[in-house]
């Protein structure tokens, strides 16, 4: 039998597959024989694996921690905003009765997801933190509810298929896919395209990390450290305007052409050095910024979809960290309509162009000067 697979970041090359199935009615005695209808191989499938939903490594705790302190503030963000508001706030932002009460729903759907995650971590699970948000009206506190969203969703999609633990990633898969209805209906909240792309990216737990801790003002002291690390911040200074009512922000279940940006637009950045306290800043910070890159960004790094893409930095101004660099003009797969820079795009600035796909984007990480930022296309 021969199989064909489509060009993915790299042609593949065509494989002769010979496979056998067991037969029905194997009346094998052996308990560990493949049962009829399963075809052999998987991870787990056998008679003698009992799923243990806990962490099996130091990696698998680690990105479960950073899993459960997005979903705590997630959980936190949507009672705050909920609280800050009244229906008379929600009403003149064209969000009715329903929609708040939606947005209660996702709360309560963070309270299952937060308990599901503190139940495999055990007794060490940490408790919620306290938080500052950059938002004073109700379309800021949708936008950043879909960007927080965002990067909760596509920093689990960069881990789930590392974990040790395929038990403990099949229960995160079953809460991270209501995340991501989450993150559409947040979008259809700003009168966006719910799914103005084909793929879901997957980010490194740094990125997740660096986007969610800065919004951390305290936390219990028995909480775990986390390890991942934190870049330097990185900012786009005249990123497109998604909150202006021109540009269709009103909400809308769907929308026929509401793009933000256009491939070869003029993108500016400013970046900060590291080794600057995260999060609540005091005199013996717990977490500092750090880049493994010594010297001035050379690229800026645009990660979406299946695909990285590097643009050159122009103007580089190391005594003001500023730069700039053109929007790519570049799709998924040649000869396609996908474009690479659609909806929130993952922007980091790095010294080289590193050759990543999907599934090894962490080796990206020693090579960024600053970032991530969330570049909002349409």
């Amino acid at each position: 039998m021969s199989l064909k697979s489509c060009a993915l970041l790299t042609a593949f090359a065509i494989l002769n597959v010979v496979t056998s199935f067991p037969l029905p009615g194997n009346d094998s005695k052996d308990p560990f024989a493949p049962r009829p209808f399963t075809p052999a191989g998987g991870l787990g499938t056998d008679n003698s694996t009992i799923p243990y939903y806990h962490p099996l490594s130091d990696f698998d705790y680690q990105s479960l921690l950073l899993a459960l302190n997005q979903e705590y503030i997630e959980l936190d963000l949507f009672n705050y905003g909920l609280a800050k508001f009244s229906a008379e706030d929600f009403e003149a932002a064209g969000l009715n009765s329903a929609d708040r009460e939606l947005i209660h729903f996702m709360a309560l759907q963070e309270v299952g997801h937060a308990e599901l995650i503190t139940n495999m971590l055990g007794e060490s699970a940490p408790e919620r933190c306290n938080y500052t948000y950059p938002f004073e009206t109700v379309p800021e506190f949708v936008a950043f509810s879909q960007q927080l969203t965002r990067w909760g969703e596509s920093g689990v999609y960069g881990f789930l298929n590392h974990l040790d633990s395929r038990a403990a990633a099949t229960l995160l898969t079953n809460s991270i896919t209501t995340e991501a209805r989450q993150q559409f209906v947040f979008r259809q909240f700003q009168g966006l395209s719910a799914m103005p792309y084909d793929f879901i990216v997957g980010v490194p737990q740094s990125f997740a990390w660096t986007l969610l801790a800065p919004y951390i003002t305290t936390c219990p002291a028995k909480n775990p450290t986390i390890n991942f690390q934190n870049f330097p911040g990185l900012q786009v200074t005249n990123g497109p305007d998604a909150l202006s009512n021109s540009t269709g922000s009103w909400p809308a279940i769907s929308v026929v052409n509401n793009t933000l940006t256009e491939p070869g637009r003029r993108v500016e950045f400013k970046w900060e050095n590291p080794g600057l306290p995260v999060g609540n800043v005091s005199t013996d910070p717990l977490y500092k910024t750090f880049t493994f890159v010594d010297g001035p960004p050379k690229y800026a790094a645009w990660i979406s979809q299946l695909n990285t893409t590097y643009t050159e930095l122009q103007d580089v101004n190391t005594d003001e960290n500023t730069a700039w660099a053109i929007q790519p003009n570049a799709t998924v797969f040649p000869n396609s309509n996908n474009t690479i820079v659609n909806g929130t795009v993952f922007v980091v600035l790095t010294d080289e162009q590193v050759p990543i796909t999907p599934f090894n984007i962490t080796q990206i990480n020693g090579h960024v000067v600053a970032g991530p930022v969330l570049y909002q296309a349409d």
